[in-house]
């Protein structure tokens, strides 16, 4: 969450760190940039040493980090701290994370991990985010209670860090024989060869193109449906308690049924949800069908996100290359993270109102086809797979 304080304290920052705009928005360019290029090499730390020594270094690193931040240093210190999360989370934790995850369930239990996973990462940030926006408003929503803020969320990953090392173990198949898993460049490439390992970063990344596209959910109910401003983000806030649940329920339904039909089928409802949108006249005549629509795709997208990792086992990636793998699969996967701002800016530039706002989300809804195919093509590969064995 350090990184992403602007999505509910942008004022409050900006004002506590005298910074315009452009500065602002540099600032997040700069993680999201150390983000992507550290995604590949962090998955092959990630095969190469203890899941559960990364992420306690990674989240303890990420919390003195958030407690420089806290005293308001220079601009050009700021830049440097988030390019050092975007090392830290990025590098060190992300791939980390997926591989203990992995480690963690059997092969039939693969979607429940997972699902079990994001739906946690989406209580602890409702949960969190909540009560330390309580602590902002208690201290009197100025400067001191956003360091107030930044320092509560840099206690809970030094908390978490020490949790980390004290719970997670260093055991899985391979570190049981050698201790340290050996993965050079053979492997790498023998990664980079896999198809599976691209048809899931389609997926991934036409899924995250759609999570991209909830953002605008709050707006778009202003701007096209007529609903006040506080009505809009409660919109865009309610969608938030849907991600536990929905990641939960989908683990369980992608071991029952697969997870890779269960990919398909959820890329298929969101497709066709946002396609809906494209179509959907504005107007507050028609608030109930967005509202619905808007429910149905956040609960296909979160969904999504929770199990779209637990492809890894349907893709025939070997437990020893996880790493490699999600490294690979997040490097590609989260580019959205730069075209999808720039491609929602630019359409709502060009056609302001209701037709900017439909042709983003016919342009997610092409997507979502695209995913729609990919995950098509890992159910064929698994279900030969299946036959073959």
């Amino acid at each position: 969450m350090l990184p992403f304080l602007r999505e509910v304290y942008y004022i409050p920052v900006q004002e506590a760190l005298k910074y315009d705009n452009t500065q602002m928005g540099v600032l997040m360019s700069v993680f999201g940039a150390f983000s992507l290029i550290t995604y590949f090499p962090g998955g092959w730390i990630a095969d190469r040493y203890s899941p559960r020594k990364l992420m306690a270094a990674s989240l303890f690193a990420t919390g003195l980090g958030g407690i420089w931040f806290s005293t308001y240093p220079s601009y050009a210190i700021s830049i440097a701290i988030h390019a050092f999360w975007g090392a830290t989370i990025s590098l060190l934790f992300w791939s980390a994370m997926i591989k203990a995850t992995r480690n963690w369930a059997s092969v039939d239990e693969q979607g429940r991990a997972f699902g079990i996973l994001e739906s946690g990462r989406g209580f602890s940030e409702v949960t969190s985010s909540s009560l330390l926006l309580a602590l902002f408003a208690a201290l009197g929503s100025d400067s001191y209670a956003l360091s107030a803020v930044i320092n509560g969320f840099a206690t809970i990953n030094i908390v978490l860090a020490i949790l980390a090392w004290v719970v997670l173990n260093d055991e899985s198949e391979a570190l049981e024989e050698t201790g340290v898993i050996r993965v050079g460049l053979a492997e790498v490439l023998e990664v980079l060869k896999m198809p599976g390992v691209w048809l899931i970063s389609i997926v991934v990344l036409t899924a995250y193109s759609a999570y991209w596209g909830t953002f605008y959910f709050a707006a778009y109910s202003s701007d096209v449906f007529m609903l006040s401003v506080v009505a809009g983000a409660a919109v865009g806030v309610g969608k938030m308690w849907l991600k536990p649940l929905a990641a939960l329920a989908a683990g369980f339904l992608g071991d029952a049924f697969g997870i890779s039909k269960t990919v398909f089928g959820l890329l298929l409802v969101t497709m066709l949800s946002f396609f809906v949108f494209a179509i959907l006249p504005g107007g507050s005549q028609n608030l109930v069908p967005m509202l619905l629509v808007v429910g149905i795709s956040s609960l296909t997208v979160f969904a999504l996100r929770g199990i779209y990792f637990a492809l890894l086992e349907e893709g025939g990636i070997k437990p020893a290359l996880t790493g490699t793998a999600a490294g690979v699969v997040s490097a590609v996967g989260f580019t959205p993270d730069i075209y999808m701002p720039l491609l929602g800016g630019v359409l709502l530039d060009q056609y302001p109102g209701e037709t900017g706002y439909q042709y983003i989300y016919l342009a997610i809804a092409g997507m979502c086809l695209i995913g729609c195919v990919a995950a098509y093509l890992i159910v064929r590969a698994s279900t030969a797979a299946s036959t073959l064995s």
